[in-house]
């Protein structure tokens, strides 16, 4: 069995028994206790799992409620992610934009902004920056439509994604952790924001306070791999200094 299957057939066995340890996954697949701490060493590193003294277990992860009940959500924290994104975001730029309610927020922001080409999987961002009449181009990408997010995603997005090429790949995401990074509870938005970092010659993450922490199931990147991460309030000092470390510009 590969490393790679193995451990994913491990991230199975503790879901489905919640807690276990080295020596039972060893007998479970039939390798070396080393191997299977080194299994867990890199689960762990990537958010799939929580490593404990001597075994594993299962991660409570962060899931999301339906977009229009996270609109209402930390709705002035998000206002205020919006107002500074603006301020980065130069007229001539070219933004890839993802799916989320904060990134919908900053959009209006970003209306005032003018002459701006835009490239994005959201429905509504599209039209409100189509609307704003200032110049500014948009692309809105194809692929399989999902309703409640009023968004694409899929194969075709993400080879229209790679017909791009942008100054900044503006994401929202579900979690930050210091050691695992940004993650998403969503496997197709994952799939499109690692596409768009791809893409881009910046990625900036938007993100309010009450996601610092949280772990969700898909990882988007490391944290050395955000160049800006712009916030309504400062992170505390434990975080400030992993952010720090990975050279992300935090605003």
């Amino acid at each position: 069995m590969k490393p790679k299957q193995r451990q994913k057939r491990i991230v199975e066995f503790v879901g489905q028994h919640g807690q276990t340890s080295v020596e039972a996954l060893a007998r479970q697949f039939d390798v070396s206790a080393e191997t299977i701490r080194r299994d867990l060493a890199h689960l762990a590193e990537t958010g799939a799992l929580q490593k404990i003294h001597g075994g594993a277990k299962r991660l409570r992860l962060h899931t999301e409620g339906s977009f229009q009940e996270r609109m209402a959500e930390h709705f002035e924290a998000k206002q205020v992610i919006a107002g500074k994104l603006a301020v980065l975001v130069e007229p001539g730029d070219t933004l890839f934009i993802d799916t989320g309610t904060t990134t919908q927020i900053c959009a209006e922001a970003l209306a005032g902004v003018g002459g701006l080409t835009v490239i994005t999987n959201s429905l509504g961002i599209a039209t409100t920056l189509g609307r704003a009449g200032n110049g500014t181009r948009v692309f809105l990408l194809g692929g399989s439509f999902s309703g409640d997010n009023s968004e694409t995603v899929g194969p075709i997005a993400l080879d229209q994604i790679g017909q791009f090429q942008a100054d900044h790949a503006v994401l929202t995401v579900a979690a930050l952790d210091p050691v695992v990074g940004a993650m998403d509870s969503n496997f197709d938005e994952a799939q499109v924001a690692r596409k768009m970092i791809n893409h881009a010659r910046n990625t900036v993450v938007v993100a309010h306070r009450a996601k610092f922490g949280r772990k969700a199931a898909f990882r988007v990147c490391r944290l050395d791999e955000i160049n800006v991460l712009v916030c309504d309030e400062a992170p505390d000092e434990a975080f400030a200094a992993a952010l720090g470390a990975a050279r992300c510009d935090v605003r």
